[in-house]
């Protein structure tokens, strides 16, 4: 899927945005608001961001993953080359090294990540700081043409911040720009 994000100044348009959204097919799944008014999204009934949009805990875990991977695959390489006390070590209990190093890798990831912003929305946190609303809008690419147009012609008020996937890919650093 693909995702489109806005930027509003207010609720009231970020309001109207969402029901025209709806009217067109977007579902609270595919719809997302983030701003530190998360009050006023409850009382205008728009649908905010959850926590796994909000903080790097997909990303940072697949992160973790892997290094507890890769970390997995050393000390298991090395305790079957290496022999220590002269034991032998068989596919299996390497195999067991493995999936216990990546497991701890993964927690660990998500750990951080509970303590980091996405870094899907990391470029958007001096808009966010100051008051405006994020519109993160997901959508199968047949939808992508009634989005556009909807939000080019009746919500000229919304700025286009950029596009993106919903895939939360491991190997992109939080630095890093996405698409715009």
């Amino acid at each position: 899927m693909k995702r489109l994000y806005y930027l509003t100044d207010t609720i009231d348009s970020t309001e109207s945005i969402s029901n025209d959204l709806h009217r067109l097919g977007i579902t609270d799944w595919n719809l997302h608001v983030l701003s530190k008014d998360d009050d006023g999204l409850f009382r205008h009934h728009i649908h905010g961001a959850n926590t796994l949009q909000r903080l790097d805990v997909i990303h940072s875990g697949e992160q973790g993953a892997l290094i507890g991977i890769a970390i997995g695959l050393c000390a298991g390489t090395a305790l079957m080359v290496g022999k220590p006390f002269g034991l032998e070590l068989d596919l299996i209990a390497i195999a067991a090294i493995v999936i216990l190093f990546t497991l701890f890798g993964t927690w660990v990831g998500g750990m951080v990540g509970l303590t980091n912003e996405s870094y899907k929305i990391k470029r958007f946190h001096n808009d966010l700081e100051a008051g405006r609303y994020l519109i993160m809008v997901d959508f199968r690419k047949k939808q992508e043409q009634q989005v556009r147009e909807l939000m080019d012609e009746h919500h000229k008020e919304a700025l286009f911040a950029g596009q993106d996937s919903t895939w939360v890919n491991p190997f992109k650093l939080a630095s890093e720009k996405i698409g715009h």
